[in-house]
């Protein structure tokens, strides 16, 4: 399950201004790499949506079926918030909802046989 916290306004090159909405998952513990020690965090994804401000803002607490994965992604470069240091980053969180999570690891692709 994934949950609505939030939603963020973008406005397109021209003027068009739509929604996301912003998921996120459940707790996970993560070990850090530098002290070894171990921290919670959850993971967070944005949605495309068609809904207006005041539904985003409505929807702030809903679940929905689903989780947030991490999924690789074209390198980027990303300011880590606290100390403002620029890394590389070669992957994304995407929400994946519960038809396509089991469809992605049940179903296995037909393969061409020469």
């Amino acid at each position: 399950m994934v949950t609505i916290v939030d939603y963020k306004t973008y406005q397109k090159e021209d003027g068009t201004i739509f929604n996301t909405l912003v998921v996120q998952g459940g707790i996970e513990v993560v070990k850090n790499q530098e002290t070894g020690k171990n921290y919670l965090t959850a993971r967070t994804a944005r949605v495309s949506c068609t809904f207006d401000e005041l539904t985003c803002e409505n929807l702030k607490g809903t679940q929905l079926a689903g989780s947030v994965k991490k999924v690789d992604s074209e390198p980027y470069e990303y300011a880590i918030p606290n100390s403002g240091e620029i890394v590389t980053l070669t992957h994304k969180f995407e929400y994946v909802s519960e038809e396509e999570s089991i469809l992605k690891e049940n179903v296995v692709m037909k393969e061409e046989v020469f």
